[in-house]
């Protein structure tokens, strides 16, 4: 394998990882409205071959992600006065029943369906302290307490489950994989409220150009390697 060769891998390295960090910055941007939306974040490395004593065959180092990170600063308040719009102030996320099992959202827009089930924006169920499906009289009004506590009227009708982990994996669609024990958390439930997304979209369109940039150079340097190459081979031939 010539060295040239290794260097367009390099490139090539270089450039999808421009690619995913487009995807990222642009996905950031798209969710910037999204309720409870926590940014993205890649922790880029390089990985390096090691001390091979001269060996050109070997001089790599590759650009990677390390890890992708979700940020999970507290987005602002937003006062909506619908009574099923819930937002955390603090650390926790609402527990959400999928088809795939349960997942993790700090989207609170709730609404009721037809049968009278608590359900997100994606029409997926949300869940009691007690793993339940919380089923409301659509005829009567309700109260949510800073502890999660769902009334209605005198009648205590259901716990919010609310829970938090040390680490999450993001899904998509707001939901959330959390990894590792869920742990119990002290984030107050505040009635009539949206949380913002965390995510600066100024900063993200700053993010976004970079990526582009740097996806262009990646480009062009593989484009000028190939020139080079054809006129390395030219001069083989003379």
């Amino acid at each position: 394998m010539s060295v040239a060769l290794q260097s367009l891998y390099v490139l090539a390295s270089g450039g999808e990882r421009a690619l995913e960090q487009l995807d990222v910055t642009a996905n950031n941007i798209a969710n910037v409205n999204t309720p409870g939306f926590k940014k993205i974040f890649e922790e880029e490395m390089s990985q390096h071959i090691p001390n091979n004593k001269g060996d050109a065959y070997n001089l790599l180092i590759f650009p990677r992600f390390k890890a992708t990170h979700v940020i999970l600063t507290q987005g602002a308040l937003k006062k909506t006065g619908n009574p099923l719009d819930l937002a955390l102030k603090g650390e926790g996320f609402f527990a959400v029943k999928t088809k795939t099992g349960e997942v993790y959202t700090r989207n609170g827009h709730f609404f009721l369906s037809p049968d009278g089930r608590l359900i997100d924006a994606n029409g997926n169920p949300v869940l009691s302290i007690d793993d339940q499906e919380i089923i409301l009289n659509p005829d009567k009004p309700v109260t949510v307490t800073k502890d999660g506590v769902i009334y209605q009227g005198n009648e205590r009708v259901a716990v919010l489950k609310i829970v938090n982990f040390q680490k999450i994996a993001p899904l998509g669609s707001s939901y959330y994989k959390g990894q590792g024990t869920p742990q119990a958390t002290d984030a107050a439930v505040l009635q009539g409220y949206l949380e913002s997304s965390n995510v600066d979209p100024v900063k993200e369109m700053v993010a976004l150009i970079e990526a582009q940039r740097r996806f262009e150079m990646y480009g062009n340097l593989i484009r000028g390697l190939d020139r080079l190459n054809e006129k390395s081979n030219e001069i083989g031939r003379v």
